[in-house]
């Protein structure tokens, strides 16, 4: 199935965890086949063949895509860009009020139009007729039905305002497993990356890095020798890369290897040069 990059068909096989964990656009998404878990600090959500939602902007979460048995896990994602977005606002004179919705990911029922526009997308996706134009025109065309579905939606697609100015230390200790950019955390804080490097070291003491590894680690050492979990069921929910830069942070911050304390012995610790 052809796409673009407004326009994705996802396709696994094998349980993915890896994807961005910041939201920069808001998505619509339609699960095809599998099954779709997203979390935040807050709740957890899964969307099931057929469900259909909106994934908002500006946030931090963690998702895993699950294929059935001997099947596998299908998506369609829309990417709704504030361009598009801005430019569909002005065409239609719409503008956001005082919106009360903060979850993550906004359910919206599916009715026969809805089911309608998927097949045609599908349909449009399958063919060689699939360019700019048409994609553009798809995109306006599921707004407009969003719209005239779920009225409240047009209060979060079309706040174009920036993040407020928030409490560093508590976000920072609800978010800092999220392996993302500094900017990132800026952004979500409403701060400037300058402003935000400064305000941390005021508020820690020291550097952003080196806070969220130690913290990182701290927990890691938690939950393996308190929990008995195991190295690589942990790493990338508290926000390494892989499991090479985790047992080698590990190490070097405790003298051993994670898998020492899967052990009944002491750990040994190395001896530094």
């Amino acid at each position: 199935m052809m796409e673009n990059s407004d326009i994705v068909y996802s396709c696994y096989h094998q349980v993915s965890r890896k994807g961005e964990n910041f939201v920069a656009q808001h998505t619509i998404s339609y699960q095809l086949s599998g099954s779709f878990m997203l979390s935040d600090n807050r709740d957890k959500y899964i969307a099931h063949p057929g469900d259909f939602h909106l994934i908002r902007k500006n946030q931090l979460v963690k998702f895993a895509k699950i294929p059935p048995p001997n099947g596998a896990c299908e998506s369609l994602n829309i990417y709704l860009s504030d361009e598009a977005l801005k430019n569909f606002a002005h065409e239609y004179e719409l503008k956001a009020e005082h919106s009360t919705v903060t979850e993550a990911l906004v359910k919206i029922d599916v009715n026969t139009v809805l089911e309608n526009f998927i097949v045609s997308l599908k349909a449009l996706l399958q063919s060689n007729l699939n360019n700019k134009s048409l994609t553009d025109l798809k995109i306006k065309e599921l707004l407009l039905i969003l719209l005239q579905t779920k009225p409240a939606l047009k209060n979060i697609l079309f706040d174009f305002s920036e993040p407020h100015k928030i409490d560093l230390e508590a976000f920072m200790n609800q978010n800092y497993r999220y392996n993302v950019n500094l900017d990132r955390f800026a952004r979500l804080t409403g701060r400037s990356l300058a402003t935000f490097k400064r305000d941390f070291e005021k508020v820690f003491q020291t550097s952003p890095h080196q806070w969220m590894l130690k913290k990182r680690l701290d927990e890691a050492h938690y939950l393996l020798k308190e929990e008995k979990r195991s190295a690589s069921d942990i790493f990338v929910d508290l926000g390494f890369e892989d499991l090479s830069h985790f047992s080698h942070a590990f190490k070097k911050q405790f003298g051993y290897n994670p898998k020492s304390l899967s052990n009944t012995e002491k750990p040994t610790k190395y001896l530094k040069n």
